[in-house]
């Protein structure tokens, strides 16, 4: 498998994710800190450390004290790039947010261009402009004008994008200078460290240990399998960073938006309990469009 096969996984999985972290926020975390939440991610990303160190033990540790604080801190900025995100779920449909996760190769080609000197070729920026289009044209409402652009939401989505790029750039960095699995066992000890660090503070702690003891087993046992799923597309989605540049790749990560729309429709007609899309012929319709102009971006990304 070549490096955009790699870049595909991500936004495949993330899809089947962002449904997932939804209904454990509708579920258990709606009147409930979604920090709280993070804290489930931390945990596993602690419990893969050991793997990790086992399977490439010298490349790990062989690492200088300002890269080991450089890649764990790509790890913490990942996190809090992700409590944005789920700061807006709490409040919007997971096809409604999805979208503005465009604003990631926008701040990616700013970063790669300035701090790695990447350059795209006509082609390929021809191509992340058509993948950008098509999921600008899907965030479009069809409601009131007034109601066809949220601002709070475009806030917590624009930052999430710019601090989920900015790690991006530093796994890059470290990425291509050391080993690959290096880099992603000290990002998880950033997120372990973004964990513990709420984990201290008491509100957190209690509202963790009460969701532990009504809803243990469920929530123990959903959030453990959309974590894993979020691993493989995160995982996928760093070693195409290895081959490829990051505004490239994180523009394939977009189309996360489509994909979040097709499992929702077929979520829609086949548990409507679970999730609700708008299937009007006008909906569609736009969606096909923006599909169309993602995989043409793709086939021009590729060559």
């Amino acid at each position: 498998m070549n490096w955009l096969g790699f870049a595909l996984c991500g936004p495949v999985l993330w899809a089947i994710s962002t449904h997932l972290d939804k209904y454990l926020v509708d579920r258990y975390f709606k009147d409930t800190d979604v920090v709280v939440l993070l804290v489930f991610t931390a945990l596993m990303g602690l419990a893969l450390m050991p793997i990790i160190a086992l399977f490439d033990a010298t490349t790990v540790f062989q690492r200088d004290g300002l890269s080991i604080v450089l890649m764990t801190l790509s790890g913490i900025l990942y996190m809090g790039g992700i409590t944005f995100y789920l700061r807006a779920l709490q409040d919007h449909e997971a096809s409604v947010v999805a979208p503005f996760f465009q604003s990631s190769p926008l701040f990616g080609y700013i970063l790669g261009f300035f701090v790695l000197g990447e350059r795209l070729s006509g082609t390929q920026f021809a191509g992340g402009a058509l993948i950008i289009g098509g999921v600008l044209l899907v965030s479009i409402g069809s409601g009131p004008r007034r109601e066809r652009f949220r601002w709070r939401l475009a806030a917590l989505m624009s930052t999430c994008g710019f601090v989920m790029s900015l790690s991006t750039l530093i796994f890059k960095m470290f990425a291509i200078k050391d080993e690959f699995w290096a880099t992603t066992f000290w990002m998880f000890a950033g997120e372990a460290l973004f964990g513990f660090g709420f984990l201290c503070i008491g509100r957190f702690r209690r509202e963790f240990m009460r969701l532990l003891r009504n809803n243990g087993g469920a929530l123990i046992a959903i959030n453990a399998s959309n974590e894993l799923i979020n691993l493989g597309g995160g995982l996928a989605n760093r070693y195409a960073l290895i081959f490829a540049p990051i505004a490239i790749v994180q523009a394939i990560g977009s189309t996360t938006t489509l994909f979040v729309f097709v499992i929702g429709v077929a979520l829609t007609l086949l548990f409507p309990s679970v999730s609700r899309e708008a299937l009007a012929p006008r909906d569609l319709a736009q969606k096909g469009l923006a599909a169309v102009l993602v995989a043409a971006g793709i086939a021009l990304v590729s060559r």
